[in-house]
């Protein structure tokens, strides 16, 4: 019988993020999936739950790669920087747009998408 050695404390913060990051994509997917873009075109309507499918099923990649973090590598940093794609995302949108009320709301958004993906490479390069 074989015991793995306990994780380091470096690929527990890099698997806390992950669990996160899965959370709100599987959670945010599953919802907006179903709600679809209200008071919109078809058109609009059919990308938004288009997609809701692709972050729902991002938050599954990241929910994979938690479970599995002793044997992840690259995919780690791209799942990282795939959520701050996001997060520029979301300034762009404001730069064009504005910021959508509650502003709270949407600042709350944004700032973990630009702060995570740091932390999962800092953490993540410390055990490399």
């Amino acid at each position: 019988m074989t015991t793995e050695a306990p994780l380091l404390a470096s690929q527990i913060v890099v698997q806390v993020c992950l669990f996160l990051f899965a959370a709100i994509g599987m959670f945010g997917g599953a919802v907006q999936f179903f709600l679809g873009q209200p008071d919109t075109t078809p058109r609009l309507d059919n990308v938004h739950r288009f997609m809701a499918g692709i972050y729902f099923s991002t938050g599954v990649i990241c929910l994979w790669t938690a479970l599995t973090i002793r044997q992840q590598g690259t995919l780690v940093y791209i799942l990282a920087f795939g959520v701050l794609l996001a997060g520029f995302g979301r300034i762009v949108s404001i730069a064009k747009v504005g910021l959508p009320r509650p502003a709270a709301v949407w600042l709350g958004y944004l700032i973990p998408e630009l702060v995570l993906p740091i932390v999962i490479l800092v953490a993540h390069r410390s055990h490399a």
